[in-house]
């Protein structure tokens, strides 16, 4: 039964008028007979009598009525929830530097593909930022390093092996391997970004007996790695972070055998008691994109 047709019935009904119903409706007056017309033929039952210039319901339409009625406040009762539904479809971020810069570039439009109706918003900050605000319901889902909270439920999706990068007419590009001694002689731009691993990094120079030259220190990933392709120097990063330089031949990975088991990993963390909607696809998606490889 056409929801289109009980529409115009109970406006005619109204109105008493085709005229004014097709006014109502914002349609022609035979496009309105013509409904009518087709739900008569579905009730097999006349709707309306006419009386001198009136249309007046039938006794059998009567009975009818409140039906109608109540199906036409059904269905717009009905669409208003959708439409509440469809602005009530937001998902709250946060995550750290890292995944907001390389990550969530090829997470976002995966994700708003197969779910265009989803409001995305992101907050940015530290891992312990994040995590407080996940555990304070101010964020639906973050992305921070591993959590051991009893509170967090939590999902690796992301492990991105900490290398050497130098440019590509650099010396250590054409070598397999390189030695303490050589590195210690090039300028090296430091990144710090406060995560285990980066510590681990510096202890590792610290424990060498030749201390590599560290000239520039810079807190910011896209800074110290604009010097790597500058040739100012060469440094350590996450893989993540340079995969469109590598794929543009911009920089190029030298294997370093006592950083080879070091790597940046990201997990996607939720208030246990509270998984949010769209948590599982998400998740799905944020594995595959942090899973690829150059």
């Amino acid at each position: 039964m056409n929801i289109e047709n009980i529409e115009a019935f109970v406006l005619v009904n109204h109105f008493g008028s085709i005229n004014k119903a097709s006014k109502a409706l914002f349609l022609s007056q035979p496009s309105v007979t013509a409904r009518i017309q087709s739900l008569e033929r579905e009730l097999d039952t006349k709707l309306f009598d006419r009386v001198g210039r009136q249309l007046v319901i039938t006794e059998q339409a009567k009975d009818f009525l409140p039906y109608a009625e109540q199906i036409i406040q059904y269905y717009k009762t009905g669409k208003k929830q959708l439409k509440a539904k469809e602005l009530s479809d937001q998902l709250v971020i946060g995550c750290t530097e890292l995944i907001s810069n390389y990550l969530f570039p090829k997470v976002i439009p995966a994700f708003s593909k197969e779910y265009p109706n989803v409001q995305l918003k992101l907050v940015t900050g530290s891992s312990d930022t994040i995590q407080n605000k996940v555990l304070n319901r101010e964020v639906d889902i973050g992305f921070v390093r591993n959590s051991s909270h009893p509170l967090i439920t939590s999902e690796k999706v992301l492990e991105s092996p900490i290398n050497l990068f130098v440019q590509p007419d650099h010396p250590f590009a054409s070598l397999d391997s390189i030695n303490i001694e050589a590195l210690a002689k090039e300028p090296i731009i430091f990144f710090e970004c406060g995560s285990l691993d980066w510590s681990m990094i510096r202890n590792l120079f610290q424990n060498l007996s030749v201390k590599p030259s560290i000239q520039y220190e810079v807190d910011n990933m896209e800074a110290a790695k604009g010097l790597m392709v500058s040739g100012t120097g060469i440094g350590f990063l996450p893989e993540i972070s340079v995969r469109n330089e590598l794929a543009r031949q911009e920089l190029v990975r030298v294997n370093l055998p006592f950083v080879s088991n070091l790597s940046l990993k990201t997990n996607m963390i939720v208030y246990t008691e509270e998984t949010p909607n769209y948590y599982t696809e998400l998740l799905e998606i944020a594995k595959l994109e942090g899973s690829k490889r150059n």
